[in-house]
């Protein structure tokens, strides 16, 4: 991971003729504003001005003109303060994917918990750089949890690797509006190498491997010595790799994908997914000598 040589230089800087370092701030804010398309260099005006005679912040400013809404305070803050934000008509991305377009709420907080508690119980150390995220059933949150925890990383500044290992039912690259014709089957059968990789442009740090074209022996692709020589690869590279997999249910693809990867994150719906199946899919993993760090309540 790069940094900035002098992270600091502009902490103490006191804008052009001496102004305070606030008032620069509050032109940064402005600019960022307008690079974002919410305001024009005369709005901006409008703003300054009402903000010296009303005494208010330029965000309140704005809003009291009703220049901006709040959102778009929001999201100059979130950008100024260098935590991706996104809003729902500025790119192609999915609205599921609440950790970039809503970082504020309750289910943006839950997954940063959740990746906090990950971070102590896994991904801390050496080696310990994948995660299968599965669920017993389908429909339980399992891709919705995978997409968000890989936003909530890359927010952290982690080079994160998100891989749709769901070669049955793919459906990460709809989420982050990807083409999804060239990706994981390609790679497992040679007919890629790392362009199959997609960099994911409104969020710095974070790439996709879509599931590619849907093979008919999935269960065969992820067993073969192939797919962790991959993983592995993967994860000497990246900061974070998390695997999205089929729901486990009769196939045998999401403990292959655990294995792989060594560890794994079992997804559950609340007052929906059977408790013994829960329970019986980690006892399994766990058998099988994969590290289970537990099972989530998804209540999203």
């Amino acid at each position: 991971m790069t940094t900035n040589d002098t992270p600091f230089h502009a902490a103490g800087s006191a804008g052009p003729a001496g102004a305070p370092a606030a008032r620069s701030a509050q032109r940064m804010l402005g600019a960022i504003l307008v690079a974002a398309g919410r305001l024009d260099p005369g709005e901006t005006k409008k703003i300054l001005a009402r903000q010296r005679a009303a005494g208010q912040s330029f965000g309140q400013a704005a809003i009291s003109l009703g220049l901006l809404t709040a959102a778009d305070v929001e999201l100059a803050l979130a950008r100024q303060f260098d935590s991706p934000y996104l809003l729902s008509d500025s790119t192609a991305l999915s609205s599921e994917l609440v950790q970039a377009f809503s970082p504020f709420g309750a289910e943006a907080e839950a997954i940063r918990v959740l990746r906090t508690e990950l971070t102590q119980r896994w991904f801390h150390g050496p080696g310990q750089h994948a995660l299968a995220i599965t669920s017993v059933e389908p429909h339980e949150g399992r891709t919705f949890v995978a997409s968000n925890l890989a936003v909530a990383f890359a927010q952290l500044g982690q080079r994160t690797l998100l891989i749709d290992a769901d070669l049955r039912n793919p459906r990460q690259h709809a989420l982050f509006g990807l083409s999804n014709r060239v990706g994981l089957s390609a790679l497992l059968t040679g007919r890629a190498g790392a362009e199959a990789v997609q960099q994911i442009p409104e969020m710095t740090g974070l790439s996709v491997l879509t599931s590619g074209a849907a093979p008919p022996n999935p269960a065969e692709l992820l067993g073969r010595p192939g797919f962790g020589k991959l993983v592995g690869a993967l994860a000497r590279y990246y900061d974070v790799v998390l695997i999205d997999t089929p729901a486990a249910g009769p196939q045998v693809d999401a403990r292959c994908v655990a294995l792989c990867a060594g560890a794994a994150l079992v997804v559950a719906r609340k007052d929906s997914s059977p408790l013994g199946g829960v329970s019986a899919l980690s006892q399994s993993m766990s058998g099988s000598g994969i590290t289970v760090l537990g099972a989530i309540l998804n209540q999203f």
